[in-house]
Formats: C-alpha cells, structure tokens, sequence
C-alpha cells in the first residue's frame, strides 16, 4: 500500500497542476473569442474579393500576361508552415509538421534530395521543427502573434511574392490549421502561388455580373490579384491564430477534467491506505493487549 504522505504529495501536486489547467483555459477562451470574431469578419471581405476577382478574370485573353499565374516547371518548391509560437494545444502543431513530414518523404521527397525545397516558417513550434530537421528554412517570422495586423503581415507575404515572381521559387504552398469551431480544426494545404485564373463560375453554374470598369479590366486585375494574395495570406494567419486558441481550450478543458478524475482516484486511494493504516493499529493494540493478559 502506498506511503499516506506520498498520495497526499501527490493529490497537491495534481490539484496545484488542475488550477493551472483550468486558468490556461480561461485565457484561451478569453483570446479565442476576439480570434474567432477576427477571422469571421474577415471571411466574407476574402471571399467577395476572390469572387470579384474570378469574374474579371473571364474577359481576360490567354496571352495577357500574369506574372503571379505563371505555370513553370517545378525546379524550386518554397512551403509556408503557420504554427503557433506556444504549445499545450493537442495535436494543433503537430498536425503541420506531420503533413510536411509527409510531403518530403513522398511528392517533395525528389526536390529535398535535390536541395530544391525551402520553407519559411511562422511560429516557433515551426522554425524548431525545420531547425530540428536541419531543413533549408529562408525566414521565420515568430512575432507576426504579438501583433497580427495585415499591416505586419503584408512586409512577410510581400517578399515570398517577390520570390516568385523573380523566378527564385516556382511553386509556393501554405500549410496551416483552419478554424472550424472550438474544437475542430482543419489541416489545410493551401496553394499559394501560381495563383489560379481559372474562375469557379463555370463550375457552379452562377450567373455572371456585368460592371462599369474604371480605368480598365487589366488594370483592376493587376492591382486585384496582389491584394487578394496578401488577403489570403492574412487570412490563413486569421484562421491558424483562432484555431490555435480553440485547441488549446480544447486542450486545457481535457487536462482539466482528467486532473479531476484523477484527483478522485488518488483520494480513493487515500481513503483506502488510510483506512487498512487505521485497522493496522487496532489490531496491533488488540494483539498487544491480549499478550498482557496473558
């Protein structure tokens, strides 16, 4: 039977570690609500810009150049991993590094054998996992979470676009954890560049909307076509902060309800040692007593 001082060091230990728990939820609740608002207000402004974008693009002719679109031979491949800088939250960092982890062992797996596959990383669970790895890491960017505002975030999509369009990456790839609800999260692999001028309007048979351009379509199209990227960059920031926060909730509700069911077995074990202690000393006064008497 266990030590009656071990089990009660231990049911401390656990309720001191149950309130930790229980706080680091609250917090996470606390910051997953202007997360989610966050990212729901930005959701519809995204989709609206894509939408506008797309049907644009159906006037456009085959040879009207976009440097964003350009389709080359995949030689130089660049992955953006979107994790959070802090742990404690489920499988939420772990679902992105396994899927980069699959990637090299199997469609990537020429490139990295090459030298041709480089990653930037946001967060700090990423750049130790590509440190770790000792992977070709060109950037990380860990503090974009101390302040995500498109305004900081625009210098970071900024420059892989820049990348690309000089040629130094041909293919540019987001992978990431989209938010659902609290406590689901999508692991999403996301094509970043080339951007796709192919529009979903054919696809889901919508009517198309006629505007009044000023100055003109390529023109609207040239200066719409970076803005949507760096919105979607943000976006999938947006969507990757808010389900950070709802998986470690998630993840704090769970440590806290086993702290509790925890703290219930040890105090049932308590109960138990204590009392086989207390029958112990009865028998030994009874067996002492006798041995008197005799």
């Amino acid at each position: 039977m266990a030590n009656l001082k071990d089990i009660r060091t231990r049911i401390e230990s656990v309720n001191s570690t149950k309130q930790i728990t229980s706080a680091m939820k609250l917090v996470s609740a606390a910051k997953l609500r202007r997360a989610q608002e966050a990212i729901t207000q930005m959701r519809p402004y995204a989709d609206k810009l894509s939408q506008i974008l797309e049907n644009l693009m159906n006037g456009l002719t085959d040879d009207e150049e976009n440097v964003y679109g350009a389709v080359r031979e995949e030689k130089r491949v660049l992955l953006v991993l979107i994790t959070s800088n802090r742990g404690l939250a489920g499988g939420f960092n772990s679902a992105v590094t396994r899927m980069a982890e699959q990637l090299l062992k199997t469609e990537y797996a020429e490139h990295l054998n090459n030298g041709n596959l480089y990653f930037v990383a946001i967060g700090k669970k990423a750049c130790d996992y590509l440190r770790t790895r000792e992977l070709k890491m060109i950037s990380s960017h860990n503090d974009l979470y101390d302040d995500l505002t498109f305004d900081n975030v625009e210098p970071v999509v900024a420059d892989i676009m820049q990348k690309f369009t000089s040629k130094r990456f041909d293919k540019v790839e987001l992978i990431y954890n989209q938010f659902k609800n609290a406590a689901v999260q999508i692991l999403t692999r996301e094509p970043f560049l080339p951007v796709s001028l192919e529009t979903k309007a054919a696809e889901d048979d919508h009517h198309e909307t006629e505007f009044i351009l000023e100055p003109s379509k390529e023109y609207i199209v040239e200066e719409l076509i970076p803005k949507s990227l760096k919105i979607q960059f943000y976006k999938a920031l947006l969507d990757s902060h808010a389900a950070e926060h709802g998986a470690r909730m998630t993840a704090m509700h769970k440590a806290t309800d086993n702290a509790t069911d925890m703290v219930k077995d040890l105090k049932l074990t308590y109960n138990k040692a204590r009392q086989a202690s207390i029958t112990n000393e009865i028998l030994e006064i009874v067996g002492g007593a006798e041995a008197l008497n005799k």
